[in-house]
């Protein structure tokens, strides 16, 4: 919802911009989704990651301050972390083999271990860890396993 807001008009895409600018010369915007690029998402959650600070300053502004509960919180942002740590290889793997022109079977078998091995990974860390948001990303990995 925060990209659309910042996206809305040419002045609300300006000051985005403008807030960055100070601090890293190039300002750029928040990133939409895209329902059919699955890997595009690990993407939109680094962006959002880095552009964190300016979302929030952006808010600051006193005509944006019925949206700041758009803002996401620190466990949200943690939440957010996990998630891009689950797919990091997903998308690592996935670029891998389209750079490939002829995948070998053996190739694909070696990748799929990989990633049921980083899929038990992560549900060991997630199995340790008791609140509502582990307990969830643990049963996605459970799902994800089947």
């Amino acid at each position: 919802m925060l990209v659309v807001l910042v996206t809305h008009t040419p002045g609300h895409r300006n000051k985005f911009i403008d807030s960055q600018t100070a601090k890293v010369g190039i300002g750029v915007l928040l990133m939409m989704d895209v329902k059919t690029r699955w890997n595009l998402t690990l993407q939109l959650l680094e962006h959002a990651d880095q552009l964190r600070e300016f979302a929030s300053e952006w808010l600051q502004n006193r005509k944006c301050s019925d949206y700041r509960p758009l803002f996401t919180s620190q466990d949200k942002c943690t939440i957010a972390k996990y998630v891009m740590e689950v797919l990091m290889p997903y998308q690592y793997w996935t670029l891998w083999i389209s750079k490939w022109h002829t995948v070998r079977l053996r190739h694909i078998i070696t990748v799929n271990n990989i990633m049921f091995d980083h899929v038990d990974c992560v549900m060991r860390a997630f199995g340790k860890k008791k609140n509502q948001w582990n307990e969830d990303l643990f049963f996605a990995g459970n799902l994800a396993r089947q």
